[in-house]
């Protein structure tokens, strides 16, 4: 089993710290093997950010994705660039707050509204990339809801844990079904 992710947006969104913590959470709560490497523009906020995440039941030998079963994409700019990069069967994760969806053939795309439910349920974006982290592990379930939480708990200071566990289960709520690409 393999699972090779993609997170990719616009600094600021905070895609990064989602793939770190979805790359721990797999190390601390499933026995499986992982890596998650980085990529930033030029400029930290507004600039292009991506970062890979590969979740394997065996040793990983390199660190980054080449063909993402999962790709993320919070910007125009990262769907435009990575979308074409997904494995055939693979899914593709956006935003329709900031992303026009152009049809690929190989992939199964998914759109989540976590912009907007943030706003109306949060009042803010800033928990967007929390919130996507309960989507991502409802779609795609390698790794367990509950250890998300406890990695984010331990992550941030205690002041946001209610509030980062709120913006979970929001994104959580967000997914109908799971899709399995492992």
């Amino acid at each position: 089993m393999i699972e090779r992710f993609v997170l990719s947006g616009t600094g600021g969104q905070g895609v990064i710290t989602a793939a770190i913590i979805l790359a721990e959470s797999a190390l601390h709560h499933t026995g499986f093997h992982a890596v998650q490497t980085q990529v930033y523009g030029p400029e930290a906020r507004g600039g292009s950010a991506r970062s890979d995440v590969i979740i394997a039941d065996r040793e990983i030998l390199f660190p980054k994705v080449l063909e993402p079963n999962v790709l993320v994409c919070l910007s125009q700019m990262a769907y435009d660039r990575y979308c074409s990069l997904v494995r055939p069967g693979g899914v593709v994760i956006t935003d329709p707050h900031y992303v026009k969806r152009w049809q690929h053939a190989s992939s199964r795309h998914v759109e989540v509204p976590l912009h907007d439910t943030a706003m109306r349920e949060l009042g803010s974006t800033q928990a967007i990339n929390i919130c996507l982290l309960g989507a991502l592990v409802r779609l795609i379930p390698i790794v367990p809801l509950d250890g998300v939480r406890e990695v984010v708990s331990h992550r941030f200071p205690e002041r946001f844990r209610e509030a980062n566990s709120a913006a979970l289960d929001l994104g959580a709520g967000l997914v109908k079904e799971s899709v399995t690409t492992f």
